[in-house]
């Protein structure tokens, strides 16, 4: 299997859980107790960090973003048992946040592969 694949599949779970947290903390559910922009500086910053390397394919750079994406994974596993409102959403940040785990994690280091270090 192509590591390519798992690159395409990590990047279209970065841009949906990106594209996610967005409209969440926006349009659907914004904060009453703290400003949109904080709110969006907190929840996304994070994800911008390893961003240029991990679009470029870097191998360090990818496994820094399946690192990350474990904290939106904790974070939507929080916000679907605390918050029925809002369980869909967190339920999709769960879902986006291990699809980019895994294909960040594949292409870095194959599954199956018969190269062994």
């Amino acid at each position: 299997m192509n590591t390519r694949y798992f690159h395409w599949l990590a990047v279209s779970a970065f841009l949906g859980l990106f594209g996610l947290l967005m409209i969440w903390q926006t349009v659907l559910f914004p904060s009453t107790r703290f400003p949109v922009a904080l709110s969006l500086l907190l929840s996304i910053t994070p994800l911008l960090i390893p961003l240029r390397g991990f679009l470029n394919a870097n191998k360090k750079s990818c496994s820094w973003m399946a690192y990350l994406s474990l904290f939106y994974f904790i974070h939507g596993a929080i916000e679907s048992y605390a918050n029925a409102d809002e369980r869909m959403l967190a339920i999709s940040e769960v879902f986006l946040s291990l699809l980019l785990f895994f294909g960040a994690a594949f292409y870095v280091r194959p599954p199956f592969s018969r190269a062994h270090d």
